[in-house]
């Protein structure tokens, strides 16, 4: 949500890492740009692996049409059609990385692999008999201290139902940490829950790179807090998270989002640096008396241009609020701070010295 760094200026001059093509990162890799229907995140970078077999993907992108076309002709600049194919290793549940991995497969049969932290929140979409009536981020806003927000919220969200044409599940669930033998390329599968429960990162040590989703981008941060079904850590298992990819060795970094980046690690480092920042200004930004996470929120810059929530649109607004709560929540766990349930949300406070 919050930006951590500014993109690199040295980079200027290279095309913008959006623009269409399939693009060689490494022998037999290519990061394919797919676009998205968002104004905040222009595209999704799909990374092709050539193999005897066919083509590995690593994500899919969102099952749109535009989408669609863009992978069709950016796969024949490299000699291949999408019926080539076999097999797609899903970093997380979420519609720009899954989609159209479920789209593809109904008509070509490809496997799909998807982390199994995140089967509860394709349960909340498939099965309609035990659907909650609300959207189970209303009670997180409201815990939060965003009684508007959730209105307005619901308000937009008024007779919304997921698009069952775009989500099945997976036909492996990957669970904990091991290797997957891509016709002959190991790739260590890293569960690295926070930005959802269910993320997993790639790595192909001998080549040197990182297959890193959405948990570590070049020159934003992932949002941390807004799932469906929350884990009671969110923050504290991102952190945890990007220790276990600091223990790698240094990788060439092959975001999501973003271009790609010389060092896994150095990014990694900037990441800690941010939230470490973002648990300061958390605690400095919380009333003498306490508050709840959206009163902080409320006194927090946000994105690289530091603007205040209330200049943000109400899906940023709540993001913003969702990851207050998760910074604070890390700060209760650490001792830092005390939790105390109220009817306008959850209150704030610094322990008693």
């Amino acid at each position: 949500m919050s930006d951590a760094a500014l993109p690199d200026p040295s980079r200027a001059e290279e095309p913008h890492w959006t623009e269409p093509g399939a693009w060689p990162v490494a022998p037999g890799v290519h990061r394919i740009p797919l676009p998205l229907p968002m104004d905040g995140l222009r595209a999704v970078n799909v990374y092709a692996l050539e193999t005897d077999r066919g083509l590995t993907l690593i994500d899919a992108g969102w099952a749109i049409e535009e989408a669609r076309t863009l992978l069709e002709r950016s796969l024949k600049e490299i000699g291949y059609a999408v019926s080539d194919i076999n097999r797609f290793l899903v970093t997380h549940v979420h519609r720009d990385h899954y989609t159209q991995a479920v789209t593809v497969r109904r008509e070509i049969g490809a496997h799909v692999s998807l982390g199994l932290g995140d089967k509860p929140t394709l349960d909340l979409i498939l099965d309609e008999d035990n659907r909650p009536e609300e959207d189970p981020h209303l009670q997180m806003m409201r815990d939060a201290g965003a009684v508007k927000m959730a209105d307005a919220w619901a308000k937009m969200s008024e007779g919304m139902t997921p698009d069952l044409t775009l989500w099945e599940y997976p036909d492996t669930w990957l669970e904990s940490d091991h290797t997957i033998d891509v016709d002959g390329r190991a790739l260590d599968a890293v569960h690295t829950p926070g930005h959802t429960q269910g993320h997993f990162v790639f790595a192909d040590q001998a080549a040197s790179l990182l297959f890193a989703g959405d948990h570590v981008l070049p020159t934003i941060t992932p949002s941390i807090g807004f799932e469906p079904v929350l884990a009671a850590q969110p923050l504290g298992d991102f952190l945890g998270s990007l220790a276990k990819v600091r223990a790698l060795p240094d990788l060439t970094l092959l975001p999501a989002h973003g271009p790609v980046a010389p060092s896994s690690h150095a990014r990694v480092d900037e990441l800690v640096v941010h939230h470490d920042e973002r648990l300061a200004l958390c605690l400095a930004a919380l009333p003498a008396g306490g508050g709840t996470a959206y009163d902080v929120a409320l006194e927090l810059p946000w994105t690289r241009h530091e603007r205040r929530m209330r200049d943000l649109d109400l899906f940023n607004a709540a993001l913003a609020t969702l990851e207050t709560r998760a910074h604070l929540e890390l700060l209760v766990a650490r001792g830092e701070l005390t939790r105390t349930p109220d009817q306008g949300g959850f209150v704030y406070q610094r322990p008693p010295e």
